[in-house]
């Protein structure tokens, strides 16, 4: 491990955390990647006399929030943790994985190999082999944010001795549900989601169809190089999981048509605004790996599960939308082969993800004995109708984890852990303590 010099911001001390560990845990000997973590303390605060809380983002794919001084959760944290902001690896600073870096492993057959080692399971081995280093050998609290809750669940079914509590924001995922499983449910939720966003802001019905309609005979050439095609403009749905989403996507389509001396053409400020939020150029590995996270038959590819059970909600064609009268259904948090045909940071990458969707050889993630055996305080948000995540799933997933107290609520989305930030954590840390 190594230290960088620590610096401040309003509020708050950080220091920069580097450490070396393997690519692969199963040979400790072999190549080793870089991570990085940023310390958080409170100002005028001894960290040394603090425990420890690792923060686990949500992704796959993203590195740790940047906070600037005490935003969102933080607040609350630093009032009596050492906080360790954790860049999971291939993320943020931690050997970032992108259409640049990636060239370096090799072939399409490496690449897809590397990737293999960027799952829940390796990211807990990451946390479990830095945690000794900092905190002395002593256990910490992990809070995980979606994914990070799915880091979190491998680690009370893994490495518990690590933990002294688990904090879950909208990330309980089922244990034994394929890849095909969650998306059969996802589709569903998500024409929910749809209906709501409609009922509130009747006037987008006819919005989006103009604007699919125009997409599907002018596909539009966005800045840097991105296409953006009908089943692009679709996947703009992934706004309808956040707290303020609907209203997000309502005027991003108020606003989408300018007159052109052509005749009216989708506007320069749309088309930067959609290239803006489609684009994987920051987090490229969610597109890679995000079917993988849910792969747990080692038999089984997930094979674009998301692009095959599409096929059976027909709903969600465009073409078929277009030829009558119904609203335009956008999609969500679905990874499709055409991502890398349309986007130019995953293009170079297309053999690679399909090398992956064809990959066998998954292990199972969960421990289902280990975790109705679990003796770790545990306590998760469960957003009720989640786009992200599915609430049933979830709901079965506490049920099996002992001693796991849930706070479901429907006052936040998916994204309540930033939005309700402080309440949302000390209403779950009240919980892990009733339960200790």
């Amino acid at each position: 491990m190594t230290i960088a010099h620590s610096y401040r911001q309003p509020g708050t001390v950080l220091t920069d955390h580097r450490f070396a560990v393997p690519l692969d845990h199963a040979r400790p000997d072999g190549e080793r990647i870089e991570l990085y973590a940023r310390e958080v303390v409170a100002a005028g605060k001894d960290p040394e006399t603090l425990p420890w809380l690792l923060y686990l983002e949500g992704g796959p794919g993203f590195g740790a929030r940047r906070f600037i001084g005490r935003q969102a959760w933080l607040q609350r944290a630093l009032a009596e943790y050492r906080v360790l902001l954790l860049d999971q690896r291939g993320t943020g600073r931690s050997t970032p994985v992108n259409r640049q870096t990636l060239p370096l492993r090799g072939t399409p057959d490496r690449q897809a190999e590397y990737l293999a080692h960027f799952r829940a399971d390796s990211i807990v081995r990451d946390a479990e082999a830095i945690r000794p280093g900092l905190t002395g050998g002593a256990p910490w609290t992990v809070l995980g944010q979606s994914f990070g809750g799915f880091c979190a669940t491998h680690y009370l079914s893994t490495a518990p001795e690590g933990l002294t509590a688990a904090l879950i924001t909208g990330g309980l995922p089922s244990l034994t549900a394929t890849a095909d499983a969650v998306y059969q449910a996802a589709f569903p939720r998500i024409e929910r989601k749809n209906r709501a966003h409609y009922a509130r802001y009747p006037m987008d019905v006819e919005r989006a169809r103009r604007i699919a309609a125009h997409l599907a005979e002018h596909p539009a050439e966005l800045p840097g190089g991105h296409r953006l095609t009908v089943e692009g403009f679709q996947s703009l749905g992934i706004l309808l999981g956040g707290g303020d989403g609907s209203h997000q996507l309502h005027y991003l389509l108020e606003d989408a048509f300018v007159t052109t001396p052509g005749g009216p053409a989708l506007s320069d400020a749309f088309l930067e605004s959609a290239r803006s939020l489609l684009s994987f150029a920051g987090h490229p590995l969610y597109a890679l790996v995000h079917e993988a996270i849910y792969a747990q038959d080692p038999a089984t590819p997930t094979a674009w599960a998301a692009e095959r059970v599409r096929a059976d909600h027909p709903r969600f064609d465009a073409g078929k939308t277009l030829a009558g009268d119904e609203p335009l259904l956008f999609s969500g948090e679905t990874i499709h082969p055409w991502h890398f045909t349309t986007d130019p940071s995953l293009a170079p990458l297309r053999e690679t993800a399909e090398l992956l969707a064809a990959r066998t050889g998954w292990q199972p993630l969960y421990d289902p004995a280990r975790l109705a055996a679990n003796e770790v305080p545990v306590a998760a948000a469960v957003y009720h109708d989640d786009m992200y995540v599915d609430t049933a799933h979830s709901l079965e997933t506490a049920r099996s984890i002992r001693g796991l107290r849930t706070w479901v609520t429907d006052e936040f989305e998916h994204d309540g852990v930033r939005a309700g930030g402080t309440r949302v954590l000390d209403r779950l840390l009240s919980l892990v303590r009733d339960e200790a």
